[in-house]
């Protein structure tokens, strides 16, 4: 085995033993400069440096060398890859945290974490509303060269995935179950949308079930890889609540979408507000808080590409008296709009198809349609 892979070995290998997370790994790391060294410890070092001591047992008798090996045979055969941290290709800015993980496993284009990032989170049950606000602004940040990240849970994460995409940029998923687990079952095509123009990340060994314990210790992820962290509707019980208080740990920027005051939905993002996170109506506001030479950068693309762009096109009177009847906030039933148009239903169908190819309305699960409250770019 060579070097490098021996490494990755030894690293699998510490995180397979169960009580030796990342916080005691970080401990073992400040004493010991290699994982080998770690290895070479007895069992009552392990015990005086934070490890419980049956881990500490386990680290020292190899318990877990076979089964580590075992995984990196299969990492081989899958062509997934693994970042050890410390190593070319690990995350610098995930790096900088306070307990990042050892060892990521990941599907994909690994060079997606190279662009600067934002994480876009929310409840796993949104209203059209915050729908449309997530897509939208995923799209919009990745029009402009911004990676985003999210967890690919239903809801308010998978919208962020899927706006992204539409806008051909590039998003990040970080998985609270193994790499190799597709979770939700009905997200494995928007999984394979993301490995084509993004990636896929898990600290969790291949085979690892999405047990509710790891999207709390997956969220500090999703927030170590951003800039900063944007909520858009969340209950006052929300996970999205933890990933903002870690981003706030770690020094990252905290956004967030207002709601309705009336909304359960809304207490996550409208109390953040109240916090000191800044409220966010476009992508502007987020980018206004990025680092200067990239804010910089952004914003002079941003203006040249206002200069040579087109004139927007007409809508046709037809057009405009569909838009007419539809909402930014509430989603509206397809029936309800044919019967207030006065159109036949296969001019009305073609006329919304044609609206939604071109950015002006978004079809929801249920036949619904809202408006899009962004400019068609």
């Amino acid at each position: 085995m060579a070097n490098y892979e021996m490494q990755i070995a030894e690293a699998i290998e510490l995180t397979l033993v169960p009580g030796i997370g990342s916080s005691v790994q970080r401990k073992l790391l400040e004493t010991c400069r290699e994982v080998s060294e770690i290895y070479a410890l007895g069992a009552n070092a392990l015990v005086g440096m934070g490890a419980p001591p049956e881990s500490a047992e386990a680290v020292a008798a190899r318990h877990y060398r076979s089964m580590s090996e075992e995984i990196l045979d299969w990492c081989r055969r899958e062509g997934c890859r693994l970042l050890l941290r410390g190593s070319h290709g690990y995350p610098p800015i995930l790096d900088e945290i306070y307990d990042p993980p050892l060892v990521l496993y990941a599907r994909g284009d690994p060079a997606a974490t190279e662009a600067a990032a934002v994480a876009i989170v929310g409840t796993r049950k949104p209203t059209p509303y915050g729908l449309q606000m997530a897509e939208g602004l995923a799209g919009d940040l990745a029009y402009r060269g911004v990676a985003v990240i999210s967890g690919l849970a239903r809801g308010i994460d998978a919208a962020a995935h899927r706006g992204c995409l539409d806008s051909k940029g590039r998003t990040i998923a970080v998985l609270g179950c193994g790499i190799d687990v597709t979770y939700p079952r009905e997200h494995r095509r928007l999984t394979e949308k993301i490995l084509e123009r993004g990636l896929i990340l898990s600290e969790f060994p291949p085979g690892t079930s999405p047990a509710p314990q790891n999207f709390p210790v997956r969220n500090r992820i999703i927030s170590g890889l951003s800039l900063g962290t944007l909520i858009v509707e969340a209950s006052e019980y929300s996970g999205s609540l933890i990933t903002a208080r870690l981003a706030i740990e770690q020094n990252r920027e905290v956004f967030a979408v207002p709601g309705n005051l009336t909304s359960p939905r809304s207490f996550g993002p409208n109390f953040l507000i109240k916090q000191g996170a800044k409220l966010v109506q476009s992508w502007r506001d987020i980018v206004e808080e990025f680092p200067p030479e990239l804010r910089r950068s952004i914003l002079a693309n941003e203006n040249r590409r206002a200069e040579t762009a087109p004139s927007l096109e007409l809508l046709t009177d037809e057009e405009r008296q569909i838009l007419d009847l539809l909402d930014t906030d509430r989603a509206t039933q397809f029936d309800r709009i044919l019967a207030r148009s006065q159109c036949e239903i296969s001019r009305l169908s073609d006329l919304m198809f044609d609206l939604e190819m071109r950015g002006w309305i978004r079809q929801v699960p249920g036949n619904l349609f809202v408006r899009v409250t962004r400019s068609p770019k």
